[in-house]
Formats: C-alpha cells, structure tokens, sequence
C-alpha cells in the first residue's frame, strides 16, 4: 500500500482500541521476569566471551600476547583481529567494532577471550599482553573548533534565507550568545548483550537492537556473508535511546566468538566499558545571534554549531528546528564538524533537537528579558504557519501557540515574578521556567504479516521492535481495531529478522509507522476473509468478532475453518512529506528551588503540553514523554561524560560517576496531549512522541534557574558551581 493522498475515515476512526489508555500486554511478563531479554536467551551449551578493549586513545598495537590467556583454565579460544579474517565495516559504523592493529578511540575492543564461564573468560582477559605506539589525539572540541569544516551530506549544508547579517546589524534589539552542551551517554538499563549461534554457514544473534534490519545488514557486510545468511531476534530490550540502532562490537565478537569455539557464545559488555566502547551523543558549542524589533518581532535569526566526531563521522545537527520554530524573515544556520578521537558520536534521543534547543530555548528567553516582554508571549507572536524559507510549503498541524497558552494556563504561569530572584520559600528560591518543543516527524516504510486461524485468534508477525514504548500494545490494538477483535484475540510477534521489516525503533518514527505498516496488512486480510465468506469487502464492517455486510453477519472466524488466512503488505510513503512541513509541536514548563546558601537546585513541578497527533495509546505515550522529561532534567543538571583530555577517553565511565536522576529528583510531572489528527501523516493520522518530550526541557529547567536566582548559565549542566559566586546575597 502506498500513502500518497491524505487520510480519509478508515477503521481507525472508530477509537474502540485504538486511542484507549491501554496497560502493556507484555507487562505481566516484565514484571515477573519471564520476557525473555537478548542474555537470558536458553542457548544450549553456551560458553562465555569477554571483550578487551584497547589502553590507549590513538595509536597501534605493536604486539599482543596471548598465550597465557589461552593456558588459562576453561579458555576456548582468543579472538583478536589477526585471528578473525577479513572484516569489512557496516554501514553505520564509523570505527571498526574490532580493532588493530590501528586503534582509534580509548577502550576500542581488541580481542575476545571466550571459555567456560564467565568468571574464567574475565580472568583470563586480564592475561592479554598489549603494547602500543601511542599517538597524539585529538580531544579538546574548543580547542579544535577552529579547523572544524562543514560536514559532508545535502542535509548538513548552511543555509540562508534573505539577508541575515544586515538584518540583524539593523535590528533594534539583540542577542549575541555562546551555549555549550557536553558528551552524553544513553545509560540504558540493559547493556549491550548477544548470544551467537552459527548453524552451517547461518549465524543466529540473540541481540539487544533496535532497527533489526539495518543490524543484519551490517552483521553481513562485516562477516562477509549473504544477508539470508544472518538471523536477528530481539524481541525485548531494555532502553535503547538510539544506543543500540545499529550493530556493535559485542554482537560482531559473539558471532566470531562462536565460531571459532564452535559452539554458541554469550557476550555482555561490562558497564565501566559501554561509555567509551559504544556511541554517545557529542557536545557542541552553539552561537546563537536573534534581532528583533522593539515590538517583539524577530528580524534575524542565526544558529551556527560546532560538534566532534571520528573521521568520517557525521555531526550533531543542532541547528534543525532553528530552520522551522520561530518566524524571521532573515536566517542563517551552519554547522561544523571536527575530528576528534574520542569514542564514536552517534544518535541519542532527539539527536539534534535535544542540545539544540538547550540553547535556542535560553536564548530566546534571554532576548524577550531585553525586550521586557514576557517569555511565553515572546513565543507566541514568532509563530508561524508556513516553513520560514518555503513559504508556500504549509506545516500539516502547528499547534505551538494552543500548547504554549494552554501549558501557561494550567501551570499557573501569571504567578510568575518576571524580576529574578524575587520568589522565597523560606532559603529556597523559587523560579519557573518554559520552553518551546518541537521535533520533525518522520516517517518510514513498514511492511507485517496479519494470519487468522479457525478460533478467531489474530496474529501480526512484523520485524519492528520494543524498546520499552509499549510496540506490543499499540501494534496489538491497530490489529484488534482493523479485524474487530478484543485484544485477548491478538497475538503480536516481534523483533525477529524472519518476520517482514518494519520501520524498527528510532528517530520518533516506529511507533506511528510500524502500526500503519499493521494497518497495510491488515487491509488486505479484510479483503482476503471477505473473498472467503463471500461478502463484498468494500461494505464489510467487523467487529464483535464477526463480518457484517447488511442484515448479514458471519463469525470472522469461518473464514479460516479449512486453513489460515494470511495477508502482508507494507506502507510506503509519497511525497506528502515534501508538499507539508511535518512537525510535532508542544511546551514545557518547570518549576525549580535553588538553595540560596548551597546552590542546591530542586525540580518541584514539571508540565508538557504536547500536539503530536492521533495519540494511539495515551498511557503508554505519557510513559515515554515522562521518561523524555526526566532524561531532560539530567541534561540540565547532572549528565556530562568528563573528557581526561591527556588520555582521550570519558572519566566517569560508570553510572556512580556519570550521574543521572533517580526517584528522589523527580517531582510530580504531568502531561497534556491536545486532541489532533494528522491525516498528512499517515493513515494512522498520528505521529510520533517519545523524543517530542526531551526537546526543550533542559531549557524550561535552566531559564527556571535563572528565574529564581538571576544567574544565567549558558554551560551546561547548571550545576550549583556555576551559581554559587553570583547568587544573590541572602
């Protein structure tokens, strides 16, 4: 099927399972430890593999010995680059996942020690000798920052509408401001794990991955082998946040692992080793320049970023939603990239949106304070309905200012003291902050398998993912709602690279393209149980579990009495996405407590008004905004992967260094989605959410900050060292 005019009134407008608050049908499983996660797969005969990874930053291995590991008691066998053959690099991998004899980040895996038990494998792993020819590396982005040059790819070039330099030069009123944002780390529960199984020529991986597709086609590339050659299951993962979209070093040294020891291998990656081992998301350093008019409008806007990564990697795209926010009939944006030889940049949840608005959403507060204008109000009158540098090319929905007025609203935004430092509760100082949300939507081709068998029972087989966003249920409750079945009558499985591909878990995309990928399919078995009880499917209504065509009414299971049903098909996309700007629109309002003697920061109130669309599963999706918002609260005060900038490599590689917020921090959060279709978006008229819920929040925290101390911190994370040598006297 392919999507290439708006939606019209189809079975999912009828909101009888789709759009219902539904609890996770795989929650029972979770919460009694029966899901079946990549480590805990039953591989009969499993032996244990345990990564070394390299000493230094940048440089070569000069020799490896091996020799006492392999004499160790239990070892199997050694895997190191030499051992291995010839490996190419996937598609979306920048460094080799196994390196030597160049080394090209700090903690790089080297070699895989692989022996009876676990314990055995990891002692035997402190046995590999290594040397190296240490080089000089690259570490420092400011530092680097002038020899960054303009990466490489259409959708990195700068752009420019009008006149931006002389417009803002002429501006009345203006702001000429430095942000930076640090290296981050994802920090999912689960680590990277698989289990490899090699069948003949056919290798199996048990994997913690998110796009299943996109990581078998790598796992083939990299080994040399056909791609029908390499099965992926993962059918539950334990947080992902774009950590695990494509194919790591774990899985390709389990796959290598189990064939020299021929015999299925388990790999983990320990957690001091996932920081500088897998991806993060890289710092920038952003200048951002906005002139307005005396009256509040914007005359000029310009977003320049600076990010670092391994050559040939690509940049953090921070200036994205500075081309689409806010009206300005002058504009510029750039981005550079420097080479750095840290561990890999890659996509963390919101790449782009979430470190870009950290600082377009300060700014904009800090330049509605020059304009003695309120925050909220300045936002509002920048609106605009149409892209600012295609203005014949209309958004599909935009519904920032109803978010931003309603959030206000209820947030109790009036009672705001605009005059800093001014609100006391006892020696806390109260502030309250907003910020703008906004994420592009994206869409992808999706494709299930739909089969109904003779007791009525509905099973959707489909490659997509879940990563903790409740996939399960919403796929589950777009079949129910499409053949009119109860959600006990559906069976949905996923994760599996035999299953048909689907759009997979990433970029905000999965959930309203993987359900419309069910919805192709499920579209075809309709027509298909028609032909099969002679109706005409054009008039056919089910539900209750049964056909109905007039007077008529046939139990939906007789169309499989001599044998299932099966139908698939997937969902492709025109060019509706080049007509309409897509975007998914919302507000963020916080209220902090500053210690006024310590610097202490506290988050006492958090609210998200969003407008993403048809909102298939309320519960679930205030599930993944509330998660987005807590992570947004560790971005503003507490994450920041610290770089030993001798060594090259992150220092707090663990989660008792590198923190972020736990029960105690979060207060009460609260979460409104505005009733909107998108029927530009997708048959489903939905889009997505879970990243919308990160974008801005940093922002609403730090302009809080400011709010009830009067100390702007442009450097992030707002840590009471930044606050305590200008906060007011007390």
């Amino acid at each position: 099927m392919k999507f290439t005019t708006p939606a019209t009134t189809n079975p999912i407008d009828q909101l009888k399972v789709v759009g219902r608050a539904t609890d996770r049908i795989d929650g029972p499983m979770k919460t009694t430890g029966t899901a079946p996660y990549a480590y805990e797969h039953q591989a009969p005969n499993a032996a244990y593999g345990y990564v070394v990874h390299a000493g230094i930053a940048k440089g070569r291995i000069t020799s490896m010995d091996v020799s006492e590991a392999k004499r160790a008691p239990g070892v199997l066998t050694v895997v190191t680059a030499d051992t291995a053959g010839k490996l190419g690099k996937g598609n979306f991998n920048t460094a080799k996942l196994l390196g030597g004899p160049e080394i090209q980040h700090y903690h790089q895996a080297i070699a895989l020690v692989v022996a009876e038990t676990f314990e055995q494998a990891r002692s035997a792993a402190q046995l590999v000798r290594v040397k190296y020819d240490q080089q000089k590396g690259a570490y420092d982005l400011a530092h680097a920052k002038d020899g960054a040059k303009p990466p490489s790819g259409d959708d990195n070039k700068d752009s420019k509408v009008g006149d931006f330099a002389g417009a803002f030069a002429a501006s009345p009123v203006r702001l000429d401001a430095n942000y930076t944002t640090p290296d981050q780390s994802h920090a999912m529960m689960e680590p990277h794990a698989t289990i490899a199984a090699w069948e003949g020529e056919k290798v199996t991986l048990w994997t913690a991955n998110q796009m299943i597709d996109w990581s078998r086609g790598d796992v083939a590339k990299t080994l040399g082998i056909a791609k029908e050659n390499v099965r992926l299951v993962s059918p539950y993962i334990g947080g992902g946040f774009g950590g695990k979209l494509f194919l790591r070093s774990e899985a390709l040294l389990a796959a290598l692992g189990a064939k020299a020891a021929q015999r299925p291998v388990k790999v983990a990656l320990a957690r001091p080793m996932m920081f500088n081992n897998t991806t993060h998301r890289p710092a920038t350093i952003q200048r951002i320049r906005i002139g307005a008019t005396r009256e509040g409008k914007i005359s000029a806007i310009g977003h320049e970023s600076w990010s670092g990564d391994l050559a040939g990697g690509g940049p953090e795209t921070a200036v994205l939603q500075s081309k689409l926010l806010y009206a300005g009939p002058n504009r510029m944006t750039k981005m550079r990239l420097a080479v750095l030889d840290l561990p890999e940049g890659n996509a963390m949840r919101a790449p782009g949106e979430a470190p870009g608005l950290m600082a377009l959403e300060i700014a904009m507060d800090e330049l509605a304070e020059k304009l003695k204008m309120d925050p909220v109000t300045f936002r509002i009158i920048n609106d605009t309905t149409v892209d600012p540098a295609k203005r014949d090319r209309k958004f599909s929905q935009r519904r920032l200012v109803e978010c931003l007025r309603s959030g206000a609203d209820k947030f109790g935004w009036s009672k705001r003291s605009p005059q800093p430092g001014k609100m006391r509760d006892g020696r806390w100082l109260i502030g309250m902050g907003v910020a703008a949300a906004f994420r592009n939507n994206l869409v992808q081709k999706s494709a299930a398998r739909v089969r109904l068998d003779g007791k009525g029972i509905v099973t959707v087989e489909t490659d997509m993912t879940d990563i903790g966003t409740g996939s399960y249920t919403i796929i589950a409750q777009t079949a129910a709602e499409m053949m009119g079945v109860t959600l006990d009558q559906v069976v949905v499985k996923l994760g599996d690279s035999d299953f048909p591909v689907s759009a997979g878990s990433g970029g905000q995309w999965g959930g309203n393209s993987s359900t419309a990928g069910v919805y192709a399919a499920c579209v075809k078995l309709r027509e298909a149980v028609a032909q099969k009880l002679g109706l005409n499917a054009a008039e056919a209504e089910f539900a209750g579990g049964a056909v109905r065509v007039g007077g008529k009414s046939i139990a939906l299971r007789k169309a499989a009495e001599g044998g299932d049903v099966v139908a698939e098909d997937l969902m492709e996309y025109g060019d509706l996405d080049k007509k309409f700007q897509q975007s998914t629109f919302g507000a963020h309002f916080v209220e902090v407590a500053v210690d006024a003697y310590t610097g202490e920061t506290r988050v006492r109130r958090m609210l998200a008004v969003c407008a993403a669309g048809r909102i298939l599963n309320p519960k679930a999706a205030r599930s993944q905004v509330i998660g987005a918002m807590t992570m947004g609260v560790g971005a503003a005060l507490m994450e920041d992967l610290v770089i030993d900038h001798r060594g090259g490599f992150f220092v707090n590689h663990d989660l008792a260094g590198y923190e972020v917020p736990v029960h105690a921090d979060i207060p009460h959060q609260e979460v409104v989605f505005l009733d909107e279709t998108d029927p530009i978006s997708s048959p489903m008229k939905a889009k997505g959410v879970g990243e919308l819920g990160i974008c801005g929040v940093a922002a609403a925290v730090a302009n809080a900050v400011y709010n009830a101390t009067g100390v702007r911190v442009r450097d992030y994370p707002v840590t009471l060292d930044k606050l305590l040598a200008k906060m007011p006297m007390v």
